[in-house]
């Protein structure tokens, strides 16, 4: 081959090899082009989110401070392998032990000008002060409007001598999984850290049974410690959801985390503003998930729907004609696809509010007209000061308990109709015991306690200087708790 063929040819390749790497590299920026650009996001939206600080006196413990039996502080690096959903409260890098003792950090975002804020109920229930630091640095005095427990949410009110700026609320209704979101906030004290991720799911519950009254958001967000409260947006800027909990068995992150739905928060903010509690509606039925053996048994086409398991004498359900062995499959105008869909959008209803109710029967579709109830209100709320607290009943030990499915009984090796699960700690005596959200309590001053009911009904008569021993199961130990009530005489 002569030297001018051989220069051709090398020509040709190394045109060729332009050509394709051209094409590369067209590809790549094309590929670089179609992920999101989150920087107008930010720049428009950290303005409006604030760091929040509660401080205790010592005689309120923080959640910071929850030990459970046999096990060392909870977070990262605990020895306590057990339970998987965890409130994450903040705390600075390095604290002192005085500090974890009395201080609990997170996150929280103003919603309007005159500065109203919202956070999580947890970063701030029953402390004695609360402030919020802005991103010029201010740091203002927040008075807690209200609380509620269930939701976990807060309504905080700071004075900033002029308007303040303020996050879009978006809805979250619209989200679905694959959408991109973003969390802005301050997990381990690093204020305004920015992270994102994807929509994994939607509606989901995370209660013992199908009793849980929020459905939500779940993202693979990287969210820790101090990112509690703190915003979830969409691509359009807007809020979507308040970053609540992560499921973890370390305390950390570990690729899963739970948003409260703006949506939900929202209903609740209008109600703390102008009374101070949050209403919510209450059909008069408990549900149980359509398994494979209710299709098998019922002869239904599909396992959607909430099978009615017991409906509540006068209630709105059985003014209704609703009946036990009902498949509830639709609640004004939204479908039901599986039992944990119901008890959310019934609490996000209006008591007084009269609804159609789809039903399966036989076999056959039945359409009945329901007014909603009200259901009971959450005593543990805080109303328009902090360090509010219950003084009888269960309300005095400071814990909020719900059923426990069928499944969750099997995993923990206990018989039907054995326990109720810890599914939020709102005061300082169930703290300073060291319970935890998810301990399940099977006895009450040696009375076994198998239904909420139960539970209720063993601790009606707690009051002030009282002290109740409770049998605690924390994942494969049970253990024996006693909690004191404060008699009252201290002067707080």
């Amino acid at each position: 081959m002569n030297r001018s063929v051989w220069r051709n040819l090398v020509c040709c390749a190394l045109a060729m090899g332009f050509v394709v790497t051209g094409s590369v590299q067209a590809q790549g920026a094309a590929a670089a082009a179609a992920l999101p650009d989150f920087t107008g996001i930010v720049k428009e939206n950290a303005p409006a989110v604030v760091h929040v600080e509660a401080k205790y006196n010592g005689k309120h413990a923080s959640a910071m401070q929850m030990q459970g039996p046999g096990s060392g502080p909870q977070g990262p690096g605990s020895n306590d392998p057990q339970w998987i959903l965890r409130h994450f409260f903040g705390m600075p890098m390095m604290p002192s032990p005085e500090e974890q003792a009395h201080t609990s950090l997170g996150s929280g975002f103003i919603i309007s000008s005159d500065g109203y804020i919202l956070t999580n109920n947890h970063v701030v229930a029953h402390a004695d002060q609360v402030t919020v630091r802005l991103q010029d640095r201010r740091i203002l005095t927040a008075k807690v409007v209200g609380t509620d427990p269930t939701y976990d949410i807060a309504l905080l009110k700071v004075n900033a001598g002029g308007p303040l700026p303020t996050v879009h609320i978006g809805d979250s209704h619209t989200l679905k999984p694959g959408q991109w979101v973003l969390a802005i906030g301050s997990p381990f004290g690093f204020d305004y850290t920015v992270t994102q991720g994807i929509v994994s799911a939607v509606g989901r519950n995370l209660g013992a049974g199908d009793q849980q009254d929020t459905a939500f958001i779940q993202t693979d967000v990287p969210i820790n410690r101090g990112n509690s409260g703190g915003p979830l947006f969409n691509l359009q800027g807007q809020v979507v959801g308040i970053n609540s909990q992560i499921y973890s068995n370390t305390g950390g992150y570990l690729g899963v985390s739970f948003s409260i739905p703006i949506d939900t928060a929202m209903n609740a903010v209008q109600q703390l503003k102008t009374k101070g509690y949050v209403t919510r509606g209450m059909l008069g039925v408990a549900v149980r998930p359509v398994d494979d053996n209710v299709v098998k048994a019922f002869k239904l086409e599909s396992a959607n729907g909430a099978l009615v398991a017991e409906v509540t004498p006068d209630s709105g359900a059985d003014k209704a004609g609703i009946q036990p062995g009902d498949i509830i499959i639709g609640f004004n105008g939204h479908a039901i696809d599986q039992g944990a869909d119901l008890p959310p959008l019934v609490a996000m209803t209006k008591p007084g509010t009269k609804v159609p109710v789809e039903v399966l029967r036989n076999g056959k579709k039945l359409t009945l007209h329901a007014t909603v109830g009200t259901m009971p209100r959450d005593k543990n709320a805080q109303m328009g000061h902090v360090g509010a607290a219950a003084s009888s009943g269960a309300a005095a030990l400071g814990l909020v308990v719900k059923s426990l499915d069928h499944d969750s009984r099997q995993q923990l090796g206990l018989k039907s109709g054995e326990g109720v699960v810890v599914s939020d700690i709102t005061g300082e005596v169930a703290a300073q015991a060291g319970l935890q959200a998810g301990d399940v309590i099977l006895m009450v001053n040696q009375q076994k306690i198998g239904s909420v009911e139960a539970f209720r009904k063993a601790t009606d008569h707690v009051k002030a200087g009282d002290t109740v021993l409770l049998l605690v199961r924390r994942g494969d130990q049970t253990n024996f708790i006693s909690l004191s009530v404060p008699s009252g005489k201290s002067g707080d």
